[in-house]
Order: C-alpha cells, then structure tokens, then sequence
C-alpha cells in the first residue's frame, strides 16, 4: 500500500515568507508553468480543498478528479495569517508561540493538539478508502507542508519529530505500508523521496 504526500507549489504568500495556513492564496503565475505533470499514476487522488493544493494536483495529475478532505488543511494561525515574522517579532505572545508551538496557539488559531487530531480524522479517510477497495493499493495527497512534517513524525520509519523533516516545495515522499499495519496505524515500511521537476532531477 503506498501514500504519496505532495505539497503544493510556491503560493504569493510564500514568495512573501507569510502565514498562510487557511487563506486561500493562489500559486504563483510562474508555478502554473513549472510545475510538470508527474510521472507516476495512482489508484486514487485527495487533496486539501484549499485553492493551492487544487490547482497543484491539477497540474500533477490533470487526468484526475481528486476527492477534496477540508482536514488536510495547513494549520490555522488565527490573527496571524498573511503576516510575517518582521511584523509579529515584538509580539510577546509570537515569541512564546516560537519557543514552544505545542503548548503556545495563535490567537484565534489553532492549537498544536487540534491540528495534528484534525489531519488524523483526515488521513482516516484515505486509509479507510485503500482498505476497503479491493483493486486500490495507492493513493496521492496533495496538501501542505505542516500536514506532511505531522505525517512523517508518525508514521515514517525512522522517528524523528515534527520539525526535523524537510519538506520543501518540488519534492513529494511515497510511504509504503502493509496492509495489516496501515489499518493498526502503524510506521510504514519504506519511505521514498521524490522529486518532482526535470530540474531538480539533473535533467
């Protein structure tokens, strides 16, 4: 059983280095024409329902209809999206935030604990889709980069935590499974890096 995690491409917000976990900023013009379809083909598709991750899969996959999950969604930063970390520096509240993000929430944000609660329910559902369809072995998700560091520190082979993992925009990671540990929850067997564009393959 294989998961493949994607993020999506480079957003306006990115260029900017901004929160942008629930607004719904688009790619940016030069991603629509970098981004290449990808060259592998997966039983069934998801994506977060956020316009970046649509357009993304759209490009990945243009033969596919991905089937939206709401809870795969970035994390919620409240009064901080589409801010910057020169505008909220000074903030006493963003500097207890930075030091400890488990504990500490944006204001009128999402909590570390109902975020990572909120991307299980989500993943569920494509584990109970791979599960319970005879003749589907793959799935591919395209969302966001802190619902894929969440992914990984659970359920890579090798344990590291939340923010040891890189996940840059152009690259995607395949998590193989057995079928029997997918449905317990367990850590996969393999994890595979993938990247997605000529030029980050040398080409």
């Amino acid at each position: 059983m294989v998961i493949a995690l994607f993020r999506h491409g480079v957003t306006e917000d990115n260029t900017r280095k901004a929160y942008c976990g629930w607004t719904d900023s688009p790619l940016c013009s030069e991603e629509l024409t970098r981004i290449p379809p990808f060259h592998t083909s997966y039983n069934s598709y998801f994506s977060s329902d956020l316009t970046r991750c649509k357009q993304t899969s759209n490009l990945l996959f243009p033969n596919a209809t991905p089937i939206l999950i709401p809870e795969l969604r970035e994390m919620h930063f409240g009064q901080w999206e589409g801010k910057t970390y020169s505008d909220l520096k000074e903030l006493k509240e963003y500097q207890e935030w930075i030091s400890n993000p488990v504990t500490y929430s944006p204001p009128e944000g999402e909590s570390f604990k109902n975020f990572t609660d909120r991307i299980e329910h989500g993943l569920g559902k494509v584990v109970h889709s791979l599960i319970q369809q005879p003749h589907t072995h793959s799935a591919a998700i395209v969302t966001h980069g802190g619902v894929i560091r969440y992914i990984l520190s659970k359920y890579a082979p090798s344990k590291k935590t939340f923010w040891e993992w890189p996940v840059p925009h152009g690259r995607a990671y395949e998590l193989r499974f057995k079928k029997e540990a997918l449905r317990r929850g367990e850590r996969c067997t393999l994890l595979q890096e993938v990247l997605l564009t000529e030029n980050e393959r040398g080409c």
